[in-house]
């Protein structure tokens, strides 16, 4: 029951806003203004404010992310392997790339961070932090090397491919938040009452401004193309990279939080950027946007399996 209590309000929520834009009571424009609001505003102030006010359980972000992107990378290299199997032309390496993407790219932001405090609480933050603080630089700056590497394309130096990532990672609130969440902390100062209650009340409503965003943009998302594409992106993403995470959060000794975190996170349908990676190289763009659909969907049933495996080993 604990666990349905966990997880059911936060899949209402995705299928609230989908049914708003399939029912007309909003467009599916929609979708920017309150994805701007949720991750530029309203997130970042959840983040810093968790930061700022939380306990944290003492954790070494080595083994964080040793757990975390061991998985990824073992993930990874299993959707490479697979899909030179399935594409067995040369030609067909950069849909490899793509396909990796899609299998490890998890929606650790819309989905994630607000299953992961609903389910561990706000002691979470930290451990989230340190995951949520390389990903997204990390996993595009591995995909476009790799990309560039199969493609045999020379285009420039590998700064040249680091120098907008980095620009884009500056500029990112959920990074900002971060940051100044633990310069914050570090000062010892604490948060004045009023300017407590003001970010609380904008935290808090972070986390459903960003699932009823993600069931809006849902409705862009079609299961169509390669089918088996489609459910070895979803096999590996929703069971695959969980099961390596628990497996390596055990092995390094992790904390009950923050393994719990490493293994929520891994366990995340396809994200949204994905996609967009697919969209920028014009490679297996309908297969990704399947994985986001159908994945997503399926982690309804997948995710309570995880939270009852996260809330029994704490």
């Amino acid at each position: 029951m604990a666990t349905v209590l966990i997880v059911a309000p936060v899949f209402a929520l995705i299928a609230a806003g989908y049914a708003s834009v399939l029912f007309r009571f909003v467009s599916e424009g929609a979708h920017k203004g309150i994805s701007e609001f949720a991750f530029s505003i309203a997130i970042p102030a959840l983040l810093f404010r968790t930061i700022v006010v939380s306990d944290f359980p003492d954790v070494s972000p080595y083994r964080m992310w040793g757990a975390y992107y061991g998985a990824l990378a073992l993930t990874w290299i299993a959707a490479l392997a697979i899909s030179a199997l399935m594409r067995a032309r040369r030609e067909d390496r950069e849909d490899g790339v793509v396909f990796a993407i899609g299998s490890v790219y998890g929606n650790i932001v819309m989905l994630g961070i607000p299953l992961v405090i609903s389910a561990l609480g706000n002691e979470a933050a930290g451990p989230m932090s340190l995951i949520l603080s390389v990903n997204t630089p990390l996993l595009w700056l591995c995909g476009i090397l790799q990309m560039e590497l199969v493609s045999r394309k020379r285009s420039g130096s590998a700064l040249a491919v680091l120098r907008p990532v980095l620009a884009d990672l500056a500029k990112n609130p959920l990074m900002l938040g971060i940051i100044f969440g633990v310069i914050w902390r570090f000062t010892g100062l604490g948060l004045n009452a009023v300017v407590d209650k003001t970010i609380e009340l904008l935290a808090q409503a972070g986390s459903p401004a960003a699932l009823i965003a993600l069931g809006i943009n849902l409705f862009r998302f079609e299961v169509k193309g390669e089918i088996t594409s489609i459910l070895v992106m979803c096999a590996l993403k929703l069971m695959a990279m969980p099961a390596a995470a628990f497996v390596l959060a055990k092995l390094l000794g992790l904390p009950s939080v923050a393994s719990g975190v490493v293994v929520l996170f891994a366990a995340m349908p396809t994200g949204a950027n994905a996609y967009i990676f697919a969209i920028q190289y014009q490679r297996l763009v309908n297969p990704v946007s399947g994985a986001v659909a159908l994945g997503t969907l399926l982690a309804a049933l997948t995710l309570p399996v995880v939270v009852m495996l996260v809330a029994g080993v704490r």
